[in-house]
């Protein structure tokens, strides 16, 4: 024994077997006390939780329990096709994430987040085949994607939040963004607004930082997108307004930044627009950015609106679309960890909001 170990005592770890021993019960009574707390007296479960702590005993093999029950103990939800930072960045997320978690806690389990980003630098689908979870919430996916197809492949029970829609045998909960999206337009039509530009989030996941065509807009990858955009279009051809004269701009990603630098592309190519119609939040925020760049007052030289109600958007007084995004995540939750009988996929369509504020008005003359 060397001078540094000369003086320590080696502690090693007590183990469920050699608390049974201290205790003199068995095996089962000690691991009733941290399961099945029911089964002991107060007095007894107490003794066993005392003389744990005086071993060192850490308490039964979380692994080891989860495979002799078959359960993980946790919800693999929020498979998201953005980087896990995406989550705690983007406010709609983080409202999202918050009502998963909340149902999570009522049902006292976990919450894994797992992140699904397609490409040569993204995610390998096999984190989703082995993650330890007992089911799996998929947030906002694209039509297609493996990380998907992966999830379908796993005997779990699944809730799909946004899109894909209609993806067989899986529960949906949403919000109906087309019906949405049309309310919106028509307070715009009725504002008197014609010249209509957009600027989208990501159309499909090869997204693009362009005008999107309407091939492109025809194909979008992002149902939720392709049902805004159809929203808006049904509404302005409703006044005699042709689709092919409302520009549609995407952006790689919903960045406000990147959503500034979008409206200002916009506006270089089309300095006649009335109203600026943003997919998203942040996107609108963004857009507002540039406005205020270049010296546009909103709503009289310019109208904006936006999509989700995320609290910076009452701060900027922004027209929007209020959908319930806490309540959204607590919905899939609620749907995934409901282990009555399924004799049919359930579907959950939340009430979606237009909220009037400042940033729009009548179209300037």
């Amino acid at each position: 024994m060397t001078a540094q170990h000369a003086g320590q005592r080696i502690r090693r770890t007590a183990t469920l077997a050699s608390l049974a021993a201290e205790l003199g019960v068995s095996r089962t009574t000690v691991s009733n006390a941290y399961n099945r707390p029911d089964q002991l007296s107060p007095q007894l479960r107490q003794r066993v939780l005392d003389t744990a702590k005086r071993l060192g005993y850490p308490g039964p093999d979380p692994v080891a329990r989860s495979l002799r029950i078959r359960r993980a103990g946790a919800v693999g939800g929020l498979l998201l096709t953005e980087r896990l930072s995406y989550a705690f960045r983007d406010p709609g997320a983080v409202a999202f994430l918050e009502g998963l978690s909340l149902a999570c806690e009522d049902a006292r389990v976990g919450l894994l987040l797992v992140p699904a980003v397609e490409g040569a630098s993204g995610t390998d689908p096999a984190v989703v085949a082995r993650a330890a979870v007992d089911g799996f919430v998929v947030y906002s996916m694209p039509e297609g994607n493996e990380f998907l197809q992966t999830v379908l492949d796993r005997p779990v029970p699944t809730v799909v939040v946004d899109e894909p829609a209609g993806v067989d045998g899986v529960d949906f909960v949403g919000v109906d963004d087309r019906a949405a999206m049309i309310a919106l337009a028509r307070h715009l039509v009725d504002l008197g607004h014609r010249r209509v530009g957009v600027v989208s989030s990501a159309i499909s996941p090869d997204a693009t930082f362009g005008f999107a065509s309407r091939d492109r807009q025809r194909a979008a990858g992002y149902h939720v997108v392709r049902n805004r955009l159809d929203g808006l279009r049904r509404s302005l051809e409703a006044v005699g307004v042709g689709w092919d004269d409302v520009p549609v701009m995407e952006l790689p990603a919903n960045d406000r930044q990147l959503a500034a630098q979008g409206a200002g592309k916009l506006l270089d190519a089309y300095p006649d627009r009335t109203a600026i119609v943003s997919i998203t939040d942040i996107v609108a925020l963004g857009v507002l950015d540039a406005l205020s760049e270049r010296g546009i007052s909103v709503p009289a030289q310019m109208s904006v609106t936006g999509f989700d109600d995320v609290p910076d958007a009452a701060l900027a007084h922004l027209t929007t679309v209020r959908q319930p995004l806490r309540e959204k995540g607590r919905a899939a939750g609620e749907l995934l960890l409901d282990t009555s009988e399924r004799p049919a996929p359930r579907t959950r369509m939340l009430t979606a909001d237009l909220v009037v504020r400042a940033t729009t008005g009548p179209a300037p003359e």
